[in-house]
């Protein structure tokens, strides 16, 4: 933007100068034959007196020499008789010319100019006077004038965008200030504001970024508070349902668990959506987190039947730059979506790949697979019974931490889930040989390969 108002304003200041300089610099050429012409008309007249007293020849010569131009040899007289006196430079009809038009003639020469001037004599006779004007006397000064005028033209372009420069510069720092405040709320800051600066439309802007930043931090904490309020809500049926259980006995002991976890869950969903915003630097062992959620869901799968795997936990720590949290939230929705989407008996493995920059964890069934990938990935784009909520979690935690989440076939046959994670600075380090997790004998007797 700046350039491109220097750039105008070059443009436009210079068309302005042109208009100018170039009528004045036609006007100083003239101003200067003018000026020379009537030098040489003075020195014409200085002869008039002499030729008026007499046409003595020996005694207009000592005139002529007297003057200035004639002394230069620039000055002759044209007699009615007789050769020209001094060192004439006109032809003879120009002369003739100038007798019959009784008037002063300026006529052009091979370099320069003559300036004839008649003087009438006594007895009808008429004399010419002539000055020789060479080129030079005629553009005397003008290229000295027409430097300045240039300088002057120069001047003025410079300081004109200089000027546009300045103001520019004023307005495109504004505008950067602006952008980079929108990019920082954009990325999640929602502390950012800007001082409104510039010109009155770029404070217009800011004021209205800050009055928007305000709004967006108002609508975050609202939807915060209705949706720990919604989880909190969840308290009251669990209680009831824990008091159900405790009348069964030891055989709910397993239903009490799922309640107690259950309960667990609703706790750390009102935690979550009280906290102003998601902390940063926050990370977790994959392969951990990864283990403990198989232990819980394998209770699960032993009771339906289904062969698992779990590939590349044994492999050591992998940090993710993601809390426990999110992360145990994210493997219980892809593990929910298998248990609850594929029929009873469905083996299905889970993966954690470790690479220089990115960590992936990819869930893979032998199921009926997903007919629209992209579909399924949209917010609430379930097609299968379900909320359509679940593939979105894991989407948005994906991409808070730079990474993707990508929906194929797998080779079991059915679907698989690619949850791919950006490791921070704190997660890179070298890759490590994905081992497998060997099952336990008990579930290894269900068939799994």
């Amino acid at each position: 933007m700046r350039r491109t108002l220097a750039l105008v304003s070059f443009a436009v200041t210079a068309l302005v100068a042109l208009a100018f300089l170039i009528p004045l610099s036609i006007t100083v050429k003239e101003i200067a034959k003018d000026r020379a012409i009537s030098g040489a008309e003075r020195q014409a007249a200085a002869l008039i007196p002499a030729l008026a007293i007499t046409t003595d020849r020996p005694a207009l010569v000592k005139a002529i020499a007297s003057t200035q131009a004639g002394a230069a040899g620039r000055l002759a007289v044209h007699l009615p008789e007789g050769p020209p006196l001094g060192r004439p430079h006109a032809a003879p009809d120009l002369v003739a010319e100038s007798v019959r038009l009784t008037r002063a003639l300026a006529a052009p020469t091979a370099d320069g100019y003559a300036l004839l001037r008649p003087v009438a004599l006594d007895g009808g006779r008429v004399a010419v006077v002539e000055v020789y004007l060479p080129e030079g006397d005629l553009s005397r000064g003008v290229r000295h004038a027409w430097a300045v005028l240039a300088g002057v033209a120069v001047v003025l372009v410079l300081a004109s965008v200089f000027a546009a420069d300045r103001l520019a510069s004023r307005v495109v720092g504004a505008s950067r200030r602006l952008a980079a405040a929108a990019g920082a709320l954009g990325a999640g800051d929602l502390r950012v504001r800007i001082e409104p600066e510039g010109p009155p439309e770029l404070v217009a802007a800011g004021r209205s970024f800050n009055a928007m930043a305000d709004r967006v931090v108002q609508l975050l904490d609202a939807e915060r508070e209705l949706a720990a309020d919604l989880s909190h809500r969840l308290r009251t049926p669990l209680t009831a349902l824990r008091l159900e259980l405790g009348q069964l006995g030891p055989a709910a002991e397993r239903s009490r668990l799922a309640v107690d976890r259950l309960e667990h869950e609703v706790d750390e969903i009102i935690a979550q959506t009280r906290r102003p915003s998601r902390d940063q630097g926050t990370s977790c062992d994959a392969a951990a987190v990864l283990r403990d959620r198989l232990e819980f869901w394998a209770a699960l799968a032993e009771d339906q039947g289904r062969p698992w795997e779990l590939i590349g936990a044994d492999g050591g720590p992998l940090e993710v730059p993601v809390s426990a949290a999110d992360l145990t939230a994210v493997v219980d929705a892809l593990l929910g979506n298998v248990f609850r989407h594929t029929p009873e008996g469905v083996a299905f493995t889970v993966t954690l790949h470790r690479g220089q920059e990115v960590a992936g964890i990819l869930v893979a069934d032998a199921g009926p697979g997903i007919p629209d990938p992209d579909a399924a990935l949209r917010r609430g784009g379930s097609g299968a019974g379900g909320t359509g909520l679940g593939l979105d979690i894991a989407r948005r935690l994906a991409e808070s931490a730079d990474g993707s989440l990508r929906v194929d076939r797998s080779s079991l046959g059915g679907a698989r889930v690619q949850l791919w994670l950006r490791l921070g600075p704190r997660a890179g380090g070298p890759a490590k040989r994905a081992g497998r997790r060997l099952l336990p004998r008990r579930r290894r007797a269900a068939g799994v390969s």
